[in-house]
């Protein structure tokens, strides 16, 4: 499916969603969400954010949630369907995904399906480039990267133990995903600590050939 080309002019704020630029992950999860479970107001989809763990695998944050809906509203995508008050709480605005929300619902998915990436990490230029260093210096960023690594491991497996309400294959599979990809990170962090010696000593190599 080609689409057209992106209009920077529009008065309204667009969010990403051409060929040539990343998936936004917050306008997909809504769309999604809405075309998953019927219509919903801001704060459900929000507490599904968060009972999803959506911080944990991906870039969608809760809290950026009820300004995504009003410019997707802005657009078409989705429209308001009515308002409902419970009480004495505030009025909240029930929203419904519209037939163009559901177009872009298929191009916003396909898009990130399709896309492969492995996206460089800055700290492997901040190593290639490190040759001045010294090994304490060196050994003490990484250090505190593989504890910050650590850290946020345990709290993922913390999060994983515990199973969300209507928990499916695909969501079995995008948290195993998620942890895979962080035990990765921890095994390379362990390795560059196991060969910092050596870096230092090649560094002195090639500053004093002779």
């Amino acid at each position: 499916m080609l689409l057209g080309p992106c209009r920077a002019t529009q008065l309204v704020k667009f969010e990403q969603s051409c060929f040539t630029r990343l998936v936004n992950p917050t306008r997909l999860f809504i769309l999604g969400a809405l075309a998953k479970h019927g219509p919903m107001y801001g704060h459900q989809l929000r507490r599904d954010a968060r009972l999803d763990r959506t911080q944990l695998w991906s870039q969608v944050r809760p809290g950026s949630l009820y300004g995504a809906l009003h410019r997707l509203a802005a657009e078409g995508l989705i429209e308001p369907l009515r308002t409902e008050q419970a009480g004495q709480l505030p009025a909240r605005t029930v929203y419904g995904i519209t037939g163009e929300g559901l177009r872009e619902l298929t191009v916003l998915r396909a898009e990130a399906l399709q896309a492969v990436r492995v996206q460089p990490d800055p700290v492997d230029l901040a190593l290639a480039m490190s040759a001045d260093m010294s090994e304490e210096a060196l050994r003490d960023y990484f250090d505190d990267r593989l504890q910050a690594l650590s850290a946020q491991a345990a709290r993922f497996d913390h999060h994983r133990e515990r199973a969300w309400p209507d928990q499916t294959v695909a969501d079995d599979l995008v948290v195993e995903h998620a942890r895979l990809r962080i035990a990765a990170e921890l095994t390379w962090h362990r390795e560059v600590l196991e060969q910092i010696g050596k870096l230092a000593a090649d560094s002195e190599r090639r500053r004093d050939p002779l």
